[in-house]
């Protein structure tokens, strides 16, 4: 089989891969199986992505994980996900430290289980100095979350004298975000054929280049991550100039 970590040009790398794990029901479904059965097989992907990151030099790896609309999916699913959270933490903790990679999370925490919220901010707590990678969990996150709860952030300080109208800026939002200390994403990969966003990352998303892979999620390995990304290599990323411009 074709070498492809090998063509990767790691000059031109990524610094933040953002990924909606997508199509664990879906295959479940295909081998008879409950939804369940495929969240717990995409554990393996989640772990093989991130290693692959990590071996590469990625410096920032953001998975949906869980969003504000999965709340409304059946109570036996969503309490299967919160305890599959809770041991897959607690397994891969010192499998994190030991590849110096950092624990992140992002979305509105405090609306978790507790058992949940306990074990991702212990996660979090026990890999804060590590420095090689941040893994970030957008866990009851959406973009469309973040931008009111940035809103109302930023309005309060205009009510409160703090900060003129004239000097909110792209930056002054981008603060006032839950992603604020991460760069945005240049790639967005998305599994499982489907091409939407789903109400991830609407802010930082605005100039990524997308991947949509026809894999679904627990399918999804270290090879596919490394066709993304010398795909993305081969992307023209002109932000709004034109090709005379960038050379």
């Amino acid at each position: 089989m074709e070498d492809l970590k090998s063509q990767i040009n790691i000059a031109k790398l990524p610094e933040h891969i953002a990924v909606i794990m997508d199509g664990n029901g879906r295959w479940a479904k295909g081998r008879n199986q409950p939804r369940v059965f495929g969240h717990k097989n995409g554990v393996k992907a989640v772990r093989e992505v991130t290693e692959a990151a990590a071996e590469l030099g990625v410096k920032y790896l953001t998975l949906y994980a869980f969003s504000t609309e999965n709340w409304n999916r059946p109570s036996f699913e969503v309490k299967t996900l919160m305890r599959l959270l809770v041991d897959t933490i607690a397994r891969e903790v010192k499998t994190l430290n030991k590849n110096n990679i950092r624990l992140n999370a992002i979305g509105d925490l405090s609306k978790l289980p507790n058992s949940t919220r306990k074990a991702l901010l212990e996660g979090i707590e026990s890999t804060k100095n590590n420095t090689r990678m941040d893994l970030v969990l957008a866990l009851n996150y959406s973009g469309r979350w973040d931008i009111l709860n940035a809103t109302k952030v930023i309005a309060q300080k205009v009510n409160n004298q703090e900060l003129s109208l004239e000097n909110i800026t792209e930056e002054t939002y981008k603060a006032a975000l839950s992603t604020a200390k991460f760069p945005d994403p240049d790639l967005m990969i998305r599994t499982s054929g489907e091409t939407r966003l789903s109400n991830f990352l609407l802010w930082e998303l605005s100039y990524a280049e997308f991947q949509f892979v026809p894999t679904f999620w627990p399918d999804f390995t270290k090879r596919h991550l490394h066709e993304c990304i010398l795909n993305y290599q081969n992307k023209e990323r002109r932000f709004g100039m034109i090709s005379e411009q960038l050379v």
